[in-house]
């Protein structure tokens, strides 16, 4: 019986080891996919199961980064269970959170640990309870959609505090009390209708911008906006109540103002008498007047009632569906009709929509999770300023009449010659779901017969190609090494991503198409695009020294095709760009050296503007042992755009070791 005993307990301990060692090897992120599911998922909806965990940035729906979920679109599978508390919250660096268009119950957790959040989409759900307070501390927050749910409570003034707010929708819920003094500049799509909110609209310079669609069916609002008047109970329209209170005629009032003296009002009863009929009189003219006023307003109202009428039937779907400061065209954007969260099937869905609005001609079309808030007709209106010609076409800053800037490329039409309408909308479908910190964000885009026109975030700080050359009026000068380090770290972080995550490569890299950011962080433009054209004529030698030996080859002997753009290429102009970082040097100007003879003239065109040696600093000389691997004339032989990141990292990490060592010298041991 012992040995039974002893048997089974053996057994259960193996069970319980082999368990907890299972589960110890899911991922972090994995798991709290999988308690997410347990939860929301009744009808096992979701493909995620635990003997896929280690492949959970492959499941249907979301994204990573670094092995690190970045993304959740889970939408229209019509989840039937709860939001769970402490599932999804746990996924540290997600940026986009949507659940719209699920069957999900009960109230919304607290999501105050997702420090990195953006983009929250819950909304056609079943979610009930209030706003929750977390969600005003996501000071990274853009945009907050919790339409068409079951929220009750007050909007909270704390919501004052995400200062970066561009897209907020808390329209067909119940949420009562009044509106907080929204005084964000950067709202740009609002949205409270079809609530019970109550009190007068406050006069703020954001809340003005916006029409009476945005707050209409909140039938306690007033103010201007909603043509409304704020009146305040007055005893000459209910003489009753103000008898039955003990606040009769205000004693404050003069002589003057009764329009007699006091002697009169305190005389004789025919005096009374004549006062109290010239009071009825009063009375008499004023509910007359207040009569008048009522009947012309009901005659009004049925004129305008009659008018929305007409106007409903010829296009009151299409006003609420794509007024971009109610909407913020949403339901184009990113509602999915099937239960298919594709990327793919998203934005052909949004360019049939936006299509049939704007008609057969073409029309702007945003790349997937973009928040329509311009048309095509605003930005041909905008005021426009040439940036500059490339080989791909022509860049323009546009600033519209919001006051947003933006970058429009208008592509050359003979270099896109041999594309198609489909091709060149199927690449950028692509294209368009590219989101990196170090990549120029692209917005959307527009093709109707021979036009094409992209649009990304317009970057105030220039090129690096003028950072490095300076303008006509400044003498260039090589940039000093830290910022050679940061700038190529940055394009390294950016080349990897586009290699890597999405299998697409530049195919046009050189220093002025790396713009330069708010924070003047490096971020790659034009990129993925050279796939698309046929080959260029132009003969700018700067252009040329950035090319393979390979593609010029090629194109000496005219048989290259303008699908040749390959990872290994944007590996060599890559090494171009850093070793024109190094020198500051034009590319065309890049000699072909041995190791020695390269390190040699890499430090006398440093020698020859500010006297620094890169023989005797070996971090330059590090920097330019990885521009030279990226430089051979073979391909095989280049690192990968990855290996490359690493190696710019550990020079990073040995740099501020180095840094780290000198510092305690000079400090010296601490004192006893």
């Amino acid at each position: 019986m012992k040995i039974q005993q002893f048997l089974l307990l053996t057994i259960l301990l193996f069970l319980s080891v082999s368990f907890h060692s299972t589960v110890s090897l899911i991922p972090s992120d994995a798991s709290a996919l999988l308690a997410f599911k347990y939860k929301a998922d009744l009808d096992n909806k979701l493909a995620f199961s635990a003997n896929t965990s280690s492949r959970f940035c492959k499941w249907k729906g979301i994204q990573c980064s670094e092995k690190k979920v970045i993304r959740i679109v889970i939408e229209s599978f019509s989840l039937r269970g709860t939001f769970p508390a402490n599932t999804l919250s746990m996924l540290d660096q997600l940026r986009v959170l949507s659940l719209q268009n699920n069957s999900l119950t009960g109230p919304i957790p607290d999501l105050s640990a997702l420090i990195n959040l953006k983009v929250i989409f819950l909304d056609h759900n079943l979610f009930t309870g209030s706003i929750p307070a977390s969600i005003f501390t996501l000071h990274r927050l853009k945009t907050l959609d919790l339409s068409y749910n079951n929220l009750t409570g007050s909007i909270p003034v704390a919501i004052n505090g995400l200062n970066r707010l561009y897209y907020l929708r808390l329209d067909s819920n119940r949420i009562n009390g009044s509106i907080p003094p929204l005084n964000q500049s950067t709202l740009h799509v609002f949205n409270i209708s079809h609530n019970a909110l109550s009190g007068p609209i406050p006069v703020t310079k954001t809340l003005s911008r916006f029409k009476t669609a945005s707050f209409s069916d909140n039938k306690g609002l007033c103010g201007e906006i909603v043509h409304k008047e704020c009146r305040p109970i007055q005893p000459f329209f209910s003489p009753s109540t103000a008898a039955s209170t003990k606040i009769t005629p205000p004693p404050s009032k003069t002589p003057a103002e009764l329009g007699q003296n006091e002697e009169l009002r305190r005389g004789s009863p025919v005096n009374r008498k004549e006062n109290k009929l010239h009071k009825r009189s009063l009375l008499i003219i004023g509910v007359s007047t207040a009569c008048l006023v009522l009947v012309c307003s009901v005659i009004l109202l049925a004129l305008a009632s009659k008018k929305h009428r007409n106007s409903k039937k010829l296009g009151e779907t299409k006003k609420s569906a794509f007024d971009p400061s109610v909407s913020g065209n949403a339901e184009a954007v990113l509602r999915i009709e099937e239960d298919n969260n594709e990327l793919e099937e998203k934005v052909k869905r949004v360019q049939q929509g936006m299509q049939q609005v704007m008609g057969k001609s073409g029309s702007l079309v945003f790349c997937a999770g973009e928040v329509q808030v311009y048309t095509l007709e605003q930005l041909m209106r905008a005021s426009a300023e040439l940036l500059g010609r490339g080989t791909m076409g022509t860049t323009y800053k546009a600033v519209l009449d919001n006051r947003l800037i933006l970058c429009v490329k208008r592509l050359d039409g003979e270099r896109l010659a041999g594309t198609s309408q489909e091709e060149f909308e199927q690449h950028m479908e692509s294209v368009g779901g590219l989101r990196h910190p170090n990549l120029v964000l692209f917005r959307a885009y527009f093709q109707a017969r021979q036009e094409r026109l992209l649009v990304y975030d317009y970057q105030p700080n220039g090129s690096l190609f003028s950072l490095i050359h300076g303008s006509k009026s400044s003498r260039a000068k090589p940039l000093h090494w830290t910022s050679c380090l940061k700038i190529a770290e940055d394009v390294a972080q950016g080349l990897s991503y586009i290699h890597q995550a999405w299998r697409l490569v530049h195919g046009n890299l050189k220093s002025s198409n790396v713009l330069l950011g708010s924070d003047f962080e490096a971020c790659i433009t034009d990129y993925c695009l050279s796939v698309l054209s046929v080959p260029s004529d132009d003969d700018n030698p700067d252009s040329v020294a950035y090319q393979t030996p390979e593609i010029r080859k090629l194109n000496h002997n005219h048989h290259n095709h303008h699908r040749q753009a390959s990872a290994k290429a944007d590996v060599y102009s890559f090494g171009v760009l850093l070793l024109e970082l190094l020198t500051g040097k034009h590319p065309s100007e890049h000699p072909y050296l041995m190791p020695d003879d390269m390190i040699h003239w890499v430090k006398s065109t440093r020698e020859d503007h500010d006297g620094s040696s890169i023989g005797e600093d070996s971090k330059l000389e590090m920097l330019l042992e990885v521009a030279m691997a990226c430089r051979v004339s073979s391909p095989e032989q280049r690192p990968t755009m990855w290996q490359v990141l690493k190696m710019i990292q550990e020079i990073k990490e040995a740099v501020v070791m180095e840094d780290s060592h000198e510092m305690g010298l000079l400090t010296g041991p601490p004192k006893s």
